[in-house]
């Protein structure tokens, strides 16, 4: 039976959010970001480690209590100049501990309000994937195009199209080989990756509570969502 291991990409700066602080680091209920995608994934019983990549030089993760974690959370500081290039190499540290059929579920640092039913659904219906797949939601929304001076072009067609979450779940032979050949660049999720080697990557619904804290209003909207799960 294959084992489980989530991948946390935690080395970058979040420069969209405004903040001197890395966005990982940012403050939500008195724990920063990334030890709420932590928790959500460590409390899984099915994930058997939690390999969160930073920054070669980072000196912030140290400073919070990560003890009730044991030995499932892994800090890994190896992390690259971009979010394909911290994957990367968090695989590549992980190869004494993952076989190549074992299943890496990346899941974002800055999303703090993955359900332990999305970890369940999606182990479930990826479980016996050849290829893999990724938590994600059907577009509800009027799409439009803008031009160059900031005045709409055009309305795109919704239909058929869905907004990647995470965690994306693909096998550790597999994602390492799509981000060996991939263009860090270019490569905005793990799904991108895999689909440039030609492969179709599985869509399993995911929740719109499960945001992404992006910009400054989005941290009291995930705030919102955390006490309401209190309640």
């Amino acid at each position: 039976m294959p084992s489980y291991f989530a991948v946390v990409p935690a080395a970058g700066s979040g420069s969209r959010l405004g903040h001197e602080t890395p966005k990982q680091y940012l403050m939500l209920q008195g724990r920063p970001l990334v030890e709420h995608a932590v928790s959500r994934l460590a409390r899984s019983p099915r994930i058997e480690r939690v390999l969160v990549v930073l920054a070669p030089g980072d000196t912030r993760f140290g400073e919070f209590d990560w003890q009730v974690y044991s030995d499932k959370l892994v800090p890994l500081y190896c992390g690259g100049p971009t979010r394909a290039a911290s994957v990367f190499n968090g695989l590549l540290a992980a190869s004494d501990m993952a076989d190549e059929g074992d299943w890496m579920l990346v899941h974002d640092a800055a999303r703090p309000c993955l359900a332990r039913a999305d970890i369940e659904r999606l182990i479930e219906e990826v479980g016996d994937d050849p290829t893999g797949g990724l938590l994600a939601v059907p577009v509800a929304d009027t799409l439009k195009r803008a031009d160059g001076a900031g005045r709409v072009a055009a309305t795109e067609p919704r239909e058929g199209l869905w907004q990647a979450q995470t965690p994306q779940m693909f096998r550790y032979e597999l994602l390492l080989r799509a981000l060996r050949t991939a263009d860090p660049a270019a490569v905005t999720d793990e799904a991108c990756a895999i689909e440039a080697l030609g492969l179709r990557p599985r869509l399993v619904q995911g929740s719109l509570r499960n945001i992404k804290v992006t910009y400054p209003q989005d941290l009291a909207l995930a705030a919102a969502i955390l006490a309401g799960e209190e309640n």
